[in-house]
């Protein structure tokens, strides 16, 4: 079984941690890793840095730039993590466009993929409708599991059709607002948050997108399995560097 569904099988809340390879450190990337399992994370989602983050908020996208700068690229993050399931055993996802990705070449990326240990992707900018038709059987010949994106405007109809083709857990957008950290939701998302509860779907749903704080991620995994935190933890590494993580990992599960 896949490392993603067995942790979604666990009777706990999850968190999810979201950074950017190569940042603040090119070769930061291991260590963040390895701190972020030995203090409670339970999935971690590495960022393969992209010059055009569309989804993302000022502060990933600042991460991105810097960590292009540091000179991180696809081969450079596949050496970094050739032995990372020597010593790190949590699920580990890739999230990046698809743009570089193709430069590689689909296939060898998810072959590369299997090698090292990853999990699973999230590709924001790759539609379901391409990817159904186009490279489902090349990520699941390498046991991938690619992970949907849904926010607040896709259609229930929408909704079931990526629940009845998800094999993981289904990633859920606070807002339809690029990345970035909040200190509470209002309203309109905890409204949100309960319609997609009350849909029953067979997959998980992990709530990413504006969490940044214990308040936060107990608000979201009140309704979901999970929260993941992106920009708040990239902030984190921008003041204290790779120190610290422990402090940032506590102070959301308080």
């Amino acid at each position: 079984m896949n490392r993603i569904n067995k942790k979604l099988q666990e009777d706990k809340k999850l968190l999810s941690i979201y950074f950017t390879a190569g940042f603040p450190q090119l070769y930061d990337t291991v260590s963040i890793i390895k701190e972020l399992e030995k203090n409670g994370v339970d999935m971690i989602e590495i960022g393969l840095p992209f010059s055009d983050p569309l989804a993302d908020g000022p502060t990933i996208q600042a991460s991105s730039t810097t960590a292009l700068k540091n000179g991180m690229t696809t081969a450079i993050l596949f050496e970094q993590l050739k032995d990372i399931r020597k010593t790190v055993s949590i699920p580990l996802i890739i999230m990046g466009y698809f743009n570089p990705m193709m430069q590689y070449g689909i296939e060898a990326f998810c072959k590369k993929c299997a090698e090292i240990g990853i999990d699973g992707l999230i590709i924001p900018d790759l539609p379901v409708k391409e990817y159904t038709e186009n490279y489902k059987a090349i990520f699941e010949k390498y046991g991938l599991i690619n992970v949907f994106l849904i926010t607040p405007q896709t259609s229930d109809e929408r909704i079931r059709f990526i629940d009845e083709i998800s094999s993981g857990f289904i990633y859920m957008v606070s807002s339809a607002n690029v990345t970035g950290s909040q200190n509470s939701f209002g309203i309109i998302q905890n409204e949100y948050f309960k319609r997609i509860a009350s849909m029953n779907l067979k997959a998980s749903q992990i709530i990413g997108f504006g969490i940044s704080n214990a308040e936060t991620f107990n608000q979201a995994t009140k309704y979901a399995k999970g929260a993941i935190i992106g920009s708040a933890f990239i902030a984190h590494l921008n003041e204290n560097g790779t120190s610290e993580i422990n402090k940032f990992v506590s102070s959301i599960l308080e």
